[in-house]
């Protein structure tokens, strides 16, 4: 396959090792970012582990230098030309893609190296633990675009980080690393760039080693609220859609494309 094709058309690798599945979002060239199309081979990599009764634990990682940029922004402007219930509609089916990493009955363990952007940090605390580069550019910017936050963020981020830190990261969306990360409870550890692979596959190794159905069990009882992540995508699916019909995100994109400050007005 050609470099030209897999950028086209965008994959997750799936390798198992010893009960162990690494799932890697492959698109490199775009560091990862969140389309449709990638959403798509995600969900079909998960329907593949899920039914191999042989694999214990997921590790959960991105291609190349970054884990995800976060949402593709042409898809943003694309999302701005159609109607309300379009764009409804079409960011819960988005989140769902990627939220299906949620769905694995096995313990879950994101790999987080450079960028995890917005969405994409999302679908990294969607895991069941998160080990991350210490120098990992993170943030839930939603905000800073003109945007309500999405993909889970406003269940996600107070499960891990408490109400108080959550409110912050999202009133604010400010840049933090994987060493903050971790002291805000986002993620279990943050190691070195080149280590961070190798140390969710000892994890996950060492939960595959135990017993399954006592490990299902575990995650099982603690494991998101399905009801209360439900809830959160609905409400930040209607959020979103009025968003995309607000100057502001118009703004916001241009600023971000320029690289300028946007100036925001509140309509």
């Amino acid at each position: 396959m050609t470099d030209h094709h897999e950028h086209k058309h965008p994959g997750v690798r799936v390798d198992i090792h010893q009960h162990v599945a690494t799932l890697t979002l492959d698109d490199e060239k775009r560091r990862n970012a969140m389309t449709p199309a990638l959403g798509d081979a995600l969900l079909d990599a998960v329907a593949l582990v899920r039914k191999d009764k042989a694999v214990r634990a997921v590790v959960l990682t991105g291609a190349g230098e970054a884990f995800s940029g976060g949402g593709d922004l042409a898809m943003l402007e694309k999302l701005r030309e159609g109607s309300f219930m379009h764009a409804r509609d079409f960011m819960l089916g988005f989140y769902r893609r990627y939220l299906s990493v949620a769905e694995i009955e096995v313990p879950t363990i994101a790999a987080v190296r450079g960028a995890a952007i917005g969405a994409g940090l999302c679908v990294a605390l969607a895991c069941d633990l998160c080990v991350f580069d210490e120098d990992a550019k993170l943030a839930v910017n939603f905000v800073q675009l003109g945007l309500h936050p999405g993909m889970g963020s406003t269940y996600l981020l107070p499960r891990r980080a408490g109400a108080q830190r959550a409110a912050e990261l999202l009133f604010t969306g400010r840049r933090f690393d994987g060493r903050e990360a971790v002291s805000m409870g986002l993620g279990l550890e943050a190691l070195a760039a080149d280590r961070v692979l190798a140390r969710a596959q000892e994890l996950a190794a060492k939960i595959a080693a135990n017993a399954p159905l006592a490990v299902a069990g575990v995650k099982e009882a603690l494991g998101v609220d399905r009801v209360a992540l439900q809830r959160a995508l609905e409400h930040e699916a209607f959020r979103q859609a009025e968003s995309y019909a607000s100057r502001d995100l118009g703004e916001g994109l241009a600023a971000a494309a320029s690289r300028k400050t946007p100036s925001f007005e509140g309509r």
